[in-house]
């Protein structure tokens, strides 16, 4: 909701000055960070820059992943740490996830107080139980790369921003003799007792302290080490190691270690570092992250952040993110432009560099490698973004993305599994999710000409991949041509998805003249038609004995053989071969008939209510736009007879599933994939099948996009007659010419021109 109060103008919990933001004309301004930090967005408010290491923001809660030994469903909640309903803040943590279903990180906390020292951040209902303090959304701001709010109970003003590498805190105090800084190693997002494996902060000086923190959750074998940089000197300090478990303590015990003693070690630190301050005094804390020891983080610190200049860093990380939206420009109504803005910003967070500024990083094999040209990439949620967010990056990011492929083979070289990546991150398999789609992310990159990797080493990995039969079933889908159901469960996603991936692994092997893997791969492609089960007209999950499983409920996102998603949904599930589906599925009309089913009809809230991932937010009819699966659907109308269909239905997406508001994401974003979404569908085209060099085209919510290519072309995309009204395409002229078909090429595109869109209310 936006107000105007006193010439102020508030978004969402973001301020700015009316008159500032008219004379400022930057794209940073119409990048909201705290969309998605309510319901199921799941992102954070914090200071990054693009593609960051380290993601700084706010916590504000701690709540355990377990109860009495059972999952506590409420944890999900803060799968980014910050959830924007609560009222208390326990610290400040440099390492996040954005938009994920599932969670981990929060590493190195820290919080600032004053007056009597807590080590225990205590509970929300009871503030004063710990050292968390009350926060008002009147004092925060939050802008790519900054966020300031002010620590009530303390009356301290904390700004947050960062660096690639490097944290930077700056701490406004009032006049006291006793104010903290509190470094809590023992918080982490989804945490429970056994998840810190062990802590080691070492006092070099006083005001140098460094250290590690092994972890074990959904990265089983983490290890991020630190330097930490103070701007005023240490007048004293100490830690408290909160575990009960620690039996044996060596011959440590002939030292008192709890107070000034430069070394700490243990499962459950938090450390405090002590001054005394005057009125208004500034305490800046540089904090750099490494994935391999503490000399390269004080390198990172030293190369990123050598000074102190907290303004001159900002500055330089807010210059970063301005250059990077600045690559699609676009007219639009302002809340048009806060949706596309603020996308492009969640769509640049993740994947993450995962290396040092000399090079090196930690391999999955847990050795020390050197990236040698390229730079190494972590965070990769690849069952969500290969549908959107690697292809956008192959349009205006293609050396990055080509990094990214490297950084993928470079996995695939370290696994002991001999696999690419599923769903990775910090040198560990999450083995998150079902197929394997990072075999997309290169079909992708090698058939659009991506350069940068080698692309036949990039199809032998994919090739090795998919023959892994130990994997998911995957033995029984080489031999049975579909998983069964009472082998391996979620059979049917199972089943599609990897015969979208062969499909995939076939395109590229037709690209490098692969012949006998072509022929092998097309033909798996095929095992959709497996599952499909045309008595009841779904896919539907098939028994080892070639028999379709009996009990069948074509609404619950909860039956055995689908994962987060129900037949209704995963029944279109077959990007790669939209018109076998259709003939499959009883023909055009028959099958637009199915379509306008799914959209209008009503999926009631028992049908989803035990599936996390799937909100009434989410939901258009029985369309799940808030669950990835489903969002290529609305464009299948172009291989039917009403391709005005698929105009409709993206609008009203675009309209419904996005609003420039604490919660308005429609769903989680993945690591970007909803928001790239909104920006290929906001711009008229969309790829339905990466893999494919063709973009399927809707119907653009911006008047005017400019893409400003990294070959030097620019390819600009008008909306004539463009309104909230106007949804449907009269015609489309490519450079001049009526384009007569459904469909714009990826070459059409990086070669630049434009593309014009002549809009009506009529279809």
């Amino acid at each position: 909701m936006m107000k105007v109060r006193s010439g102020l103008l508030f978004v969402a919990g973001v301020c700015f000055s009316l008159t500032a933001f008219a004379q400022d004309n930057r794209l940073i301004n119409y990048v909201n960070p705290l969309i998605g930090t309510d319901r199921m967005g799941h992102t954070y408010p914090g200071a990054t820059v693009p593609f960051g290491a380290v993601q700084l923001s706010p916590e504000t809660d701690t709540l355990p992943y377990e109860v009495d030994g059972h999952y506590n469903k409420d944890v999900y909640k803060y799968c980014a740490g910050y959830q924007y309903i609560d009222k208390t803040i326990v610290g400040f943590s440099h390492t996040h996830f954005s938009g994920t279903g599932h969670s981990d990180l929060g590493d190195f906390l820290i919080m600032s107080t004053v007056g009597k020292l807590q080590l225990n951040p205590g509970v929300a209902s009871d503030p004063k139980s710990g050292f968390r303090s009350g926060f008002s959304h009147s004092t925060e701001v939050a802008e790519p790369d900054y966020y300031k709010v002010k620590l009530d109970r303390y009356d301290i003003l904390a700004e947050l921003t960062a660096t690639t590498r490097v944290g930077f805190h700056q701490y406004t105090f009032p006049a006291s003799e006793h104010a903290h800084i509190i470094l809590d190693a023992v918080y982490g997002i989804y945490n429970y007792p056994d998840k810190n494996v062990w802590t080691y902060m070492r006092v070099e000086n006083d005001t140098l302290v460094t250290g590690y923190r092994q972890t074990n959750g959904w990265g089983r074998t983490r290890t991020v080490y630190f330097a930490m940089v103070l701007s005023k000197p240490i007048t004293e300090y100490g830690w408290q190691n909160g575990s009960k478990k620690e039996v044996y303590h060596g011959f440590w015990g002939k030292w008192e270690q709890s107070r000034d003693f430069p070394e700490m070690a243990g499962t459950q630190i938090r450390a405090w570092f002590d001054f005394k301050t005057e009125e208004g005094e500034k305490i800046k804390i540089k904090f750099a992250l490494s994935p391999v020891s503490t000399a390269n983080a004080l390198e990172n610190l030293e190369t990123e952040a050598p000074g102190w200049s907290f303004n001159k860093v900002k500055k330089a990380g807010q210059a970063q993110w301005e250059q990077e939206l600045k690559k699609i420009e676009v007219t639009a109504d302002k809340d048009t432009k806060e949706n596309f803005y603020t996308s492009m910003y969640h769509a640049f967070i993740n994947p993450t560099v995962y290396m040092d500024v000399n090079g090196e990083y930690r391999g999955l094999d847990q050795g020390t490698h050197t990236a040698k040209g390229f730079v190494n990439y972590t965070t990769f949620s690849l069952w969500d973004t290969h549908r959107a967010l690697h292809p956008l990056f192959n349009i205006i990011q293609p050396r990055r993305n080509a990094d990214m492929v490297s950084s993928m083979l470079a996995h695939y070289d370290q696994s002991a599994e001999h696999m690419l990546p599923v769903w990775s991150n910090s040198a560990n398999e999450n083995w998150c999710m079902s197929g394997y789609h990072s075999v997309s992310v290169l079909a992708d990159a090698v058939v659009k000409g991506v350069s940068g990797f080698d692309a036949n080493r990039a199809l032998n990995a994919c090739v090795a991949t998919a023959r892994h039969a130990s994997y998911e079933g995957l033995g029984y889908y080489i031999k049975m041509g579909y998983v069964p159901e009472d082998k391996n469960g979620s059979s049917v996603s199972k089943t599609l998805e990897y015969a979208y991936d062969d499909w995939c692994i076939a395109q590229m092997a037709q690209k490098l003249n692969r012949q006998d893997i072509y022929n092998e791969f097309i033909l798996r492609s095929e095992n959709f038609k497996h599952v499909y089960d045309a008595a009841s007209g779904f896919m539907r999950p098939k028994m080892s004995d070639g028999t379709f499983k009996q009990s069948f409920d074509v609404l619950n996102t909860d039956e055995p053989g689908f994962i987060e998603g129900n037949a209704w949904n995963y029944g279109f599930y077959v990007p790669h071969q939209p018109a076998e589906l259709i003939e499959l599925m009883g023909g055009k009309k028959k099958f637009t008939q199915h379509l306008d089913s799914l959209f209008e009809m009503q999926l009631p809230d028992s049908f989803f209510a035990k599936t996390e991932d799937i909100t009434r937010d989410g939901i258009i009819g029985n369309y799940v736009h808030g669950n990835e699966p489903s969002h290529h659907i609305a464009y299948l109308y172009n291989w039917t007879d009403q391709p005005w269909k698929t105009q409709l239905r993206v609008r009203e997406a675009l309209d419904k599933m996005y609003k420039p508001t604490p919660a308005g994401l429609s769903g989680n974003d993945d690591c970007g994939q909803m928001s790239a979404w909104y920006i290929l569908s906001a711009m008229g085209f969309y790829p339905v099948a990466p893999g494919s060099v063709n973009y399927a085209l809707g119907s653009p919510a911006v008047g005017k996009a400019v893409l400003h290519l990294e070959n030097g072309h620019t390819f600009t995309i008008t909306a004539k007659n463009q309104s909230p009204q106007n949804v449907y395409v009269q015609k489309v002229v490519l450079n001049g010419k009526v384009l007569n078909r459904n469909y714009i090429t990826h070459e059409e595109i990086m070669s630049g021109g434009e593309l014009v869109f002549y809009m009506s209310g009529k279809h």
